[in-house]
């Protein structure tokens, strides 16, 4: 295991915006090389209070990402800030135990560079997590929603600037960023282990307020059926990448409710961990599978 987090490793926002993002994935995946050797095919990102998934996997390296060159480094309540490196279902996977945010002052790009980074290493499929506010009235907390299909409106591309053809396309398409034979996949895993799963369109907002009532009946009107401050950047990259991507939210709070209770960060956590041993069972079993 690697030792703490060494703040000489990590590059200042203007040398991350100044070097070309090649040469920076090159340099952070040489780093992660010569700690650990082997290729992961399968990437995963754990949301808010989600992290515990790491119990299920043969851990054979953890390395903080304060250690990484070019990595931003996790600060919100509920990330640890770790890459997660070892075996799951005979897999050899990467996980993010903590994701960013762009609400937390991060670039679009920075927010996005550990996808990147994870395409560099040799994944070609992404599972991702995350913690939402329900906006549909037959959800309820706890339940889980995997993602159809974003609206991404209200967040800023990450795509924005130059672009570089060694990424992907200038011009991607995202009439599918979330692929439609690993939601099958995920659908039928779940119906297996008799757990509900409902499916749904998920709003991406850049947050940290928590959404007022008639923005809630806004995103709801627009389409949305649960919204969340994250995931909707790491997609659209995912996707510039050409990586399949399948994507589970839980249920943690209700947007469009008619109580006049608050909703909380720690309120979102506890959510999360409760709901978390079957989102853990879905994404186990369906790593067996792929």
């Amino acid at each position: 295991m690697i030792g703490d987090a060494c703040p000489i490793f990590a590059q200042s926002f203007e040398s991350f915006m100044t070097d070309s993002i090649i040469s920076q994935l090159e340099t952070t995946k040489q780093f992660i090389e010569k700690i650990y050797p082997y290729k992961p095919s399968i990437g995963i990102v754990l949301g808010s209070g989600l992290d515990n998934f790491v119990r299920n996997i043969e851990v054979e390296k953890e390395i903080d990402y304060g250690l990484i060159p070019n990595f931003p480094i996790a600060t919100v309540k509920g990330h640890p800030g770790k890459l997660i490196f070892g075996k799951a279902g005979n897999k050899r996977i990467v996980a993010m135990a903590g994701r960013f945010h762009f609400y937390e002052g991060y670039s679009p790009q920075q927010v996005v560079f550990p996808i990147r980074v994870m395409k560099w290493l040799g994944v070609n499929t992404l599972l991702i997590s995350n913690a939402a506010g329900g906006m549909n009235p037959t959800f309820k907390v706890g339940d889980l929603m995997v993602i159809k299909d974003h609206i991404s409106l209200f967040v800023a591309n990450p795509l924005i600037g130059k672009n570089d053809d060694e990424l992907g396309l200038r011009f991607p398409d995202m009439s599918e960023p979330y692929d439609r034979h690993l939601i099958s996949k995920l659908q039928a895993v779940a119906s297996r282990l008799s757990i509900p799963v409902k499916e749904g369109v998920y709003a991406g907002v850049t947050g940290p307020t928590f959404e007022s009532r008639s923005e809630y009946k806004m995103l709801h009107m627009a389409g949305g059926d649960a919204v969340g401050m994250s995931t909707v950047q790491e997609v659209i990259a995912a996707r510039h990448l050409g990586m399949q991507v399948v994507a589970l939210s839980v249920i943690s709070d209700l947007g469009i409710r008619e109580e006049d209770n608050l909703i909380t960060h720690e309120e979102v956590l506890d959510a999360a961990r409760e709901a978390e041993p079957k989102m853990t069972a879905i994404f186990r079993a369906l790593i067996e599978e792929l």
